[in-house]
């Protein structure tokens, strides 16, 4: 499943999920845009290890929930590689907070950044998707977006709206062959699960059926997948990532 010569957008890519399927593609050969908001250091170093896991790659800061500097991204995407033959949706933030108590502000923070993020970069790249020979969209949902979660009505109304987006799209796309697939991957060993305490941890883990959380290379290698050539049949699917927690 090569990916030499393949331009891979990625939202979200200095840190996490989104930092492994980076390098993941990059060891695949492929072109990689670090997309970041706010951690330019972190992103600097993304572009390193891309670098030193083969692929070429370029950071790019920008807002996902901010059209005009999404545009700034497809420019230095265009500038450093062309066209995108790939967009991975992955920036997302959470607001956690029980919903008698979430703040409108609070809601549409989460919401403009996880489903307006998803908008803006899709309808600014589906030209370059379209028109690509082997064009792919691949969104980042989570598991949250199909169970809910405790504290997360913002977060989990997001994730769960990915899935309707992610086929219809699929629809559109099909006409000019190219995807649109979305990945829910569970609950992942990244910085953000770090600050999680240890006893909420083991109550997490008791309750996937392999017994143990999630790698990130778990789901990047699935994102690979998706990306690749190999994929051209495969379009409008929800591919849970979570260890069998929906058994």
């Amino acid at each position: 499943m090569s990916m030499d010569g393949r331009t891979c957008v990625i939202t979200g890519s200095a840190k996490g999920i989104g930092r492994g399927i980076a390098e993941h593609l990059g060891r695949e050969g492929a072109n990689v845009v670090i997309n970041y908001r706010s951690s330019e250091e972190a992103a600097r170093a993304a572009v390193v290890a891309v670098e030193d896991a083969g692929g070429e790659a370029v950071a790019a800061r920008a807002d996902v929930a901010d059209r005009e500097a999404v545009e700034h991204l497809r420019e230095v995407c265009h500038d450093a590689f062309g066209p995108a033959d790939v967009l991975v949706n992955n920036a997302g933030i959470t607001a956690d907070t029980q919903f008698v108590e979430m703040t409108r502000d609070e809601w549409d923070r989460v919401i403009d950044v996880n489903l307006g993020g998803m908008f803006n970069c899709t309808q600014e790249f589906y030209d370059d998707i379209w028109e690509a020979e082997e064009g792919r969209l691949i969104n980042i949902s989570s598991v949250v977006g199909k169970q809910g979660n405790f504290g997360q009505a913002n977060y989990a109304t997001a994730k769960s709206g990915m899935f309707g987006f992610t086929r219809t799209i699929a629809l559109e796309f099909a006409q000019g062959g190219s995807t649109a697939n979305c990945v829910a991957p569970g609950y992942t060993k990244t910085e953000m699960i770090e600050t999680v305490p240890e006893k909420v941890l083991d109550r997490i883990v008791a309750g996937i059926p392999l017994e143990r959380l999630a790698e990130v290379e778990d789901i990047a290698s699935v994102v690979r997948f998706l990306a690749s050539e190999e994929s051209s049949y495969v379009t409008g699917e929800i591919i849970d990532v979570n260890g069998g927690m929906d058994l």
